[in-house]
């Protein structure tokens, strides 16, 4: 079952600062994501101390921040370098 994939204003805002080749391996996670959240490649781990919000790898240097909505759908709330996850 592939997750439907919905996106904040915040994850949208930060997408657009992205270089083209940055946006175009964000994209393929988020495919990645959407078949299986727990794909070996994007290494998705929980984020400590959080209440169910869950970070994925894009590349060495860019993660995904992301929850689940219901069994379902997948909340994409961000995206950034990988000091974003200070935030969180």
């Amino acid at each position: 079952m592939a997750y439907k994939i919905t996106y904040t204003h915040r994850f949208l805002k930060r997408f657009e600062d992205l270089t083209e080749q940055e946006k175009r391996q964000i994209r393929n996670k988020l495919n990645i994501l959407a078949e299986n959240p727990s794909h070996p490649s994007l290494r998705t781990k929980r984020i400590q101390g959080s209440k169910g919000l869950f970070e994925c790898s894009v590349n060495m240097d860019i993660r995904i921040i992301w929850y689940y909505e219901g069994d379902k759908l997948i909340i994409i709330v961000d995206v950034g370098h990988h000091d974003i996850l200070k935030q969180y």
